[in-house]
C-alpha cells in the first residue's frame, strides 16, 4: 500500500524505505527504534517497540519490509511496526515506486541551467560555472538537496537550482539598474554545489547523513573554497572571485541562519531571498499535496507553524 492511501487502523505489510533511524530508550527502560519510513509518496514517522537491533541509523537509505498496524500520535499518522527487517536478495519489489524523486525531467531542468551559464555576457562568471558544474555534473543532477526539510528526494538539488535561476533571471531583468545579472545568476547556480560533499548518500542516492567535513565547514565554506580554487585555475581578477565567494558565504542571511557573513551587496541580498522563497515554496507544496481542502495542517518545524490549504 501507497503511505499516502494509509488510513487510521489499517494493517500494513510492504517495502518501504528506511529514512531515518535511531534507538531510544523508554520511560520504562526498554529499548525501541524510532524512524520514519518513505515511498515515492510519503513520509510516515514509526515506532518499533521493545527492539534493540538488528536495524540501526547505520541503516539509514535501506529498503526495509514491515508489518504494521496505521495509529495516530497528535493528530498525525504513525505506524506501530511489530515486525520489521532489511530487504533481501529474492524480494519482489520495485525502487521506481520507493525512492521520491523531484517531480521534473532532470535533462530538461541541466539543459535549462546551461542555457543560463551561456547566456551570461561576462567571460569570467561564465566559465567558473561552466567548469564548476562540468566537474560535478553526475552527482549534481542526482542528489536531494537536503536530508529532510525541503528538496529531500532524488534530482532535489537540481530541481531547487533551476527553480531558483528562473527567478534570479526574472528578478534581474525588473531590477537591472541595481543588480549585475551574471553575478547574481552565477552567485545562484553555484549557491549549494559543495552539498555533493557535504552529505554522505546510501547506495539508492538519497541523504543519510553529513560527511567529516560538512559538519566541520559546511557547504557555503566548502563552496567558496572551490569556488577560489576555480577561480585561480581560470586566471579571474580578485574582485569576481572574492563577490562569487561572498555570495555562497551569504546566501543564508545571517549568522543565526548559518551565514558565515551578511549580504553586503545587492545581487547577496536578493539570492538570499530567492533561496527562502523557493525552500520555503517547495515546504508547503511537499505538504499541501498531502493535505484535504479545507484543513489545517501539524505543526511545521521548518516554518514554525500550521498552514491552511484553501477550498
Amino acid at each position: 500500500m501507497k503511505l499516502i492511501d494509509l488510513n487510521i487502523g489499517d494493517d500494513v505489510e510492504g517495502f518501504y524505505l528506511l529514512k531515518s533511524a535511531a534507538l531510544k530508550k523508554a520511560n520504562n527502560g526498554k529499548p525501541y527504534l524510532s524512524c520514519t519510513v518513505c515511498d515515492n509518496s510519503d513520509t510516515v514517522d514509526a515506532k518499533v517497540w521493545d527492539y534493540a537491533g538488528p536495524l540501526t541509523s547505520a541503516d539509514e537509505g535501506k529498503v526495509i519490509k514491515l508489518r504494521a498496524q496505521v495509529t495516530e500520535y497528535k493528530g498525525t499518522k504513525q505506524l506501530n511496526i511489530y515486525r520489521i527487517r532489511e530487504a533481501q536478495q529474492g524480494d519482489l519489489f520495485s525502487l521506481s515506486e520507493l525512492i521520491p524523486s523531484a517531480p521534473i525531467a532532470a535533462d530538461e531542468a541541466m539543459a535549462r541551467l546551461f542555457g543560463y551559464i551561456d547566456s551570461m555576457q561576462d567571460a569570467d562568471y561564465r566559465a567558473v560555472c561552466r567548469e564548476v558544474l562540468e566537474r560535478n555534473r553526475t552527482k549534481f543532477e542526482t542528489i536531494p538537496a537536503a536530508k529532510t526539510v525541503h528538496h529531500s528526494f532524488l534530482h532535489g538539488l537540481l530541481m531547487h537550482t533551476v527553480y531558483m535561476a528562473d527567478t534570479a533571471a526574472f528578478l534581474a531583468s525588473r531590477y537591472e539598474q541595481v543588480l549585475n545579472r551574471d553575478l547574481l545568476l552565477a552567485g545562484t547556480i553555484l549557491h549549494d554545489v559543495a552539498k555533493l560533499k557535504e552529505f554522505a548518500t546510501s547506495d539508492l542516492g538519497l541523504v543519510t547523513e553529513y560527511s567529516f567535513s560538512g559538519q566541520m565547514l559546511g557547504h557555503l565554506v566548502m563552496g567558496a573554497q572551490e569556488v577560489a580554487r576555480v577561480c585561480q585555475e581560470q586566471g579571474v581578477c580578485e574582485e569576481k572571485a572574492v563577490l562569487l565567494q561572498h555570495m555562497l558565504l551569504s546566501h543564508h542571511g545571517e549568522p543565526e541562519f548559518g551565514a558565515a557573513v551578511v549580504p553586503k551587496c545587492a545581487e547577496a541580498e536578493l539570492l538570499y531571498y530567492i533561496d527562502c522563497i523557493d525552500s520555503r515554496m517547495e515546504i508547503y507544496r511537499e505538504t499541501l499535496e498531502k493535505m484535504d481542502s479545507g484543513t489545517f495542517s501539524d505543526r511545521i518545524f521548518a516554518l514554525d507553524k500550521k498552514i491552511y490549504k484553501p477550498l
